[in-house]
């Protein structure tokens, strides 16, 4: 087979990111664009309703002379974090998402380093940014959330908002009528592991239009999100809310991923962009649920039999798994995964039950999105078709077509800020060094084989990409987490591979092995059986916690061994 002729959708065009809102709104109208809970209540703000508080919003900055200037923001996912964010992107300044998981101590290298005069924050952060507010050099005005009464430096978001109403009833049109520069920076993201210099992403405003527009060519979205992945990752600040505004979506905000399940059964969401990790809990829920009613055996039949009757056109997933479904709302038909390796297990159970595992590829550099997978050509054990806006080539091929991803186009960031130096690194007459390995499939597909700072040199010269040796071993039912490094012998010399491992505790009680070390030793020598010598695990270590992760729930590989 050869490369597949991809027919792209349409989508509708649009000159900026005011200009979208504004097609949106006189779409929409009343329609909800967002909803969330708030105690015991179910609140909801329509389109036009969203448009109003955005232009209060960006009056009352412009009144002080901030809508002009950096504006940082952090806290749990909610309907204000949206509303900083969309009139941040509106104006002629600058939107930096903070990690509100960041220690504080980064947290305050990063805010100066953004150059921030402004910073909306949760209410979590009330006392420390009292106790440290003298080390944010740059900020102006702390403006909070939760707050009731205005305090010095610290604002109360409430009144803000109803100053900037005020102002915009009575004829300030000093926000509204802005028009920013497409291709200055407008966003800026800091990168996971911010310890040392920070490393901020410029974004420009034809980046995040670019994404959207060519994005929705290739991936359409259907009417309900349940978005549950922090708002700073630009997985879910692009991707999820902005491509749902332009996409005529109502967008359920998930603030605590203790509520995800109910909160799914109670908006009854039709598509969510996730992580590997949560398809991994969706995915072992329905399995304990089975195995706890006793029908676990009649659920293998039931996909079996669903599978060989779609062979001849009849598709009956919504009725012999309606179970599942309304476990998950009823309406749920989507996942779009990325941020890691996805295990191809999950694409196929999750295609058998009626539910889309879609897979794809992105990093914040390029706004996020590089690659996706077409539900008509989806193929999980890939991360689909470029973008159709990106060139892409592999650097430094080798003779298995393996070579690091390199990308040029419309979405590319503009550089790394008061990085020069790193800018440099990266980007080459335009092209950027992603730090991915890949290689491509016969139709075209992008597969990820490794990233290149993990990548192992072992001393006979062979290249190891811990992450193919890492999704063979998480598909054993009872390995959680694991990571695959190289140890050296007697002589310092790094020749062989290790796998450490932390272990799902209730099936390895299940299993009720005696030696559970030899038994995953023995399963990982039988996955690996038909694998070159070089890339055998010689030895297992099994933990006893997981591995300490970043806020991206990605393992941080330079802390193994140094918890």
């Amino acid at each position: 087979m050869g490369k597949i002729n991809l027919k792209l959708n349409e989508v509708e065009k649009f000159d900026s990111i005011k200009d979208m809102l504004n097609k949106a709104v006189a779409a929409c109208g009343d329609k909800p664009l967002y909803k969330w809970r708030d105690g015991k209540e179910i609140k909801s703000a329509s389109y036009n309703e969203f448009r109003k508080i955005v232009d209060y919003l960006g009056t009352a900055l412009s009144s002080i002379g901030m809508a002009t200037k950096h504006v940082a923001t952090s806290g749990e996912n909610s309907y204000d974090w949206i509303c900083t964010y969309l009139t941040m992107l509106m104006s002629e300044g600058v939107f930096v998402p903070i990690d509100k998981e960041m220690p504080i101590d980064d947290m305050v290298r990063v805010v100066n380093n953004s150059d921030s005069e402004v910073f909306f924050y949760a209410s979590k952060f009330e006392d420390i940014f009292h106790e440290r507010e003298a080390e944010f050099t740059n900020i102006k005005y702390f403006i909070g959330f939760d707050r009731e009464e205005d305090e010095g430096k610290f604002l109360s978001y409430k009144k803000f908002l109803e100053k900037g109403k005020k102002l915009y009833e009575e004829g300030d049109r000093s926000y509204v009528d802005m028009q920013g520069d497409q291709n200055v920076l407008k966003m800026l993201i800091y990168t996971s592991g911010t310890t040392g210099d920070p490393k901020g992403v410029m974004l420009s405003e034809h980046n995040l239009c670019s994404m959207i527009y060519y994005g929705m060519q290739v991936s359409s979205i259907s009417t309900v999100e349940l978005a549950v992945l922090p708002f700073h990752h630009t997985y879910e600040a692009v991707p999820g809310i902005l491509v749902g505004i332009h996409g005529h979506a109502t967008m359920c905000i998930n603030a605590k991923l203790t509520q995800v399940l109910k909160n799914m059964q109670e908006f009854k969401p039709d598509y969510m962009y996730i992580v590997p990790a949560f398809a991994e809990l969706f995915y072992k829920k329905i399995w304990a649920a089975a195995k706890e009613g006793g029908k676990e055996k009649g659920l293998k039949i039931l996909i079996k039999v669903s599978n060989f009757l779609r062979k001849f056109g009849i598709d009956l997933r919504k009725k012999f798994f309606k179970t599942i479904h309304e476990s998950f709302g009823g309406n749920l038909f989507k996942l779009i995964c990325g941020g890691a390796p996805v295990r191809a297990e999950l694409g196929e159970f999750f295609d058998s039950i009626g539910i889309f595992l879609m897979n794809g590829y992105g990093i914040s550099e390029c706004s996020p999105l590089i690659a996706v997978n077409r539900r008509e050509h989806n193929d999980c054990t890939t991360v689909g078709f470029v973008l159709p806006c990106l060139e892409m080539k592999l650097l430094d091929e080798t003779e298995e077509g393996i070579g690091e991803i390199c990308v040029k186009g419309d979405n590319v960031m503009l550089g790394y800020y008061k990085r020069p130096d790193l800018t440099e690194e990266a980007i080459k007459d335009g092209w950027f060094a992603t730090g991915d390995y890949g290689k491509l499939d016969p139709e075209g597909r992008l597969k990820i084989t490794g990233r290149k700072k993990n990548m192992i040199v072992l001393t006979n010269g062979k290249n190891v990409y811990p992450e193919e040796l890492e999704e063979q071993i998480g598909n054993l039912d009872y390995v959680k987490e694991v990571v695959v490094y190289a140890i050296a012998d007697e002589n310092g010399q790094e020749d062989a591979l290790q796998a450490e491992v932390f272990l799902d505790e209730d099936l390895v009680k299940a299993m009720a092995e005696e030696n559970i070390e030899a038994r995953l030793m023995k399963d990982i020598n039988e996955t690996f059986r038909d694998y070159p010598r070089y890339k055998q695990i010689a030895k297992v270590k099994i933990r006893d916690k997981e591995f300490i992760k970043n806020s991206s729930n990605k393992i941080k590989r330079n802390l193994i061994g140094k918890e």
